[in-house]
């Protein structure tokens, strides 16, 4: 093992020639992921390695939400509904609701959808990513407008999050069809969107996770895509994700870029394409799943995955399943059906009102959770699940 770190350090170094920054690793510090490998399975509790917070969403006849977590910061969370209502609920972070927005229409101060929004506490504002329109807006926390700026090119911002109290830090990309344009991690100006600073991964040629087939839909073609984080915040430095590298990367605050994760064999050796993502990272696992670009347009299924996990005591990859410790009767947590959130926590789920209700009935929980579900009504609004990092407590 020891020699096959050193020859992958070597090209490391190699393909890294030019980016920005000094690039210092020791061949022990990062991660090898064969991605065609079976791996042995492993039962997790998410109690054991992270908090968990739960926060009950305050309902009434103004504050009806779906519960979709948006933002989330020390003081308050913004919320909205599925689809394109324009609403967007602002409640502090103990579920009170203080105010509803909705800015939604035509105009130059108006979005027609919330693709994202970015929450930035210390300057009173929100930053809402209009996917469609290829801009940013900006509003204060009350909703009234401030200003917008527009995505550079013919490229499409995704994966926006807080950077520092100037920039933000955001994936630049291109829909389909691909051109030779790659794609970029981005800093911006918060003020007027320029950048910053352009982070260039080495990329010797261009994948994607997308689907094409001609003829799909009576003489159509189908295109399908699956969703990729392509970055992820974790304790104050950023795991910068790729599809067409073979290595994930930390970029660290002094601006250098160092191999957080090498995939065997590359990305440009398997036919279908094997792709590896990250889901959550943690002091101590790595979690990531491995998925086939293959998709079966009659079914409408496709995108095979296998869930893995890296185990930095034992120093070992895993096949996995993780559990809710505040359920009696087993029931897994699930990492991929939102984004990663903040430095502070690492994802949110929604648990609806009426299955924890139902839960509560069968006597299926306990802990704060049970606490919790015996003082709601099915009708009422979602309970925000948040995972977070342990503290670390000073002797």
């Amino acid at each position: 093992m020891k020699k096959v770190n050193l020859i992958l350090a070597i090209i490391l170094l190699a393909v890294m020639t030019g980016c920005r920054g000094e690039i210092k690793q020791s061949t022990d510090d990062f991660i090898i992921v064969d991605v065609m490998k079976s791996y042995p399975e492993k039962e997790l509790i998410l109690q054991d390695f992270m908090d968990v917070e739960y926060i009950v969403l305050e309902t009434t006849d103004e504050f009806l939400t779906q519960g979709i977590v948006k933002a989330i910061g020390k003081e308050i969370i913004l919320v909205t509904n599925r689809g394109n209502d324009g609403d967007i609920f602002v409640f502090d972070r103990t579920g009170k609701g203080l105010r509803k927005i909705n800015r939604k229409g035509q105009g130059g101060e108006e979005y027609l959808q919330t693709t994202g929004i970015v929450l930035d506490e210390n300057n009173n504002e929100m930053f809402i990513i209009v996917y469609s329109a290829r801009k940013i807006l900006v509003y204060d926390l009350y909703g009234n407008f401030k200003r917008n700026f527009n995505f550079t090119d013919s490229a499409y911002y995704s994966n926006v999050y807080n950077y520092d109290r100037d920039n933000l830090i955001c994936y630049k990309s291109y829909i389909y069809p691909v051109n030779d344009k790659p794609s970029r991690h981005l800093i911006i100006a918060k003020q007027d969107g320029s950048i910053t600073q352009e982070i260039k991964i080495p990329v010797t040629e261009i994948k994607t996770p997308t689907v094409i087939m001609e003829n799909a839909y009576n003489g159509e073609a189908g295109i399908v895509n699956t969703w990729f984080y392509p970055t992820i915040p974790y304790h104050g430095n950023w795991v910068l994700v790729e599809a067409s590298s073979d290595t994930v990367y930390n970029y660290l605050p002094d601006e250098t870029i160092r191999p957080h994760i090498v995939r065997i064999p590359s990305i440009h050796s398997t036919d279908p394409e094997v792709f590896l993502r990250l889901n959550m990272l943690t002091d101590r696992y790595d979690f990531m799943q491995t998925f086939r670009k293959e998709f079966d347009f009659s079914t409408m299924r496709g995108f095979p995955s296998t869930d893995l996990v890296y185990d930095k005591q034992e120093n070992a990859l895993f096949k996995y399943t993780m559990y809710n410790d505040d359920y009696s009767n087993r029931r897994q947590v699930y990492l991929s059906s939102n984004p990663p959130v903040n430095h502070e926590i690492a994802i949110w789920q929604s648990l609806e009102a009426y299955q924890l209700v139902e839960a509560y009935v069968k006597n299926e929980l306990k802990g704060p959770l049970k606490e919790i579900a015996a003082e709601l009504d099915e009708e009422d609004n979602p309970v925000i699940m948040l995972v977070k990092h342990k503290k670390i407590l000073n002797d």
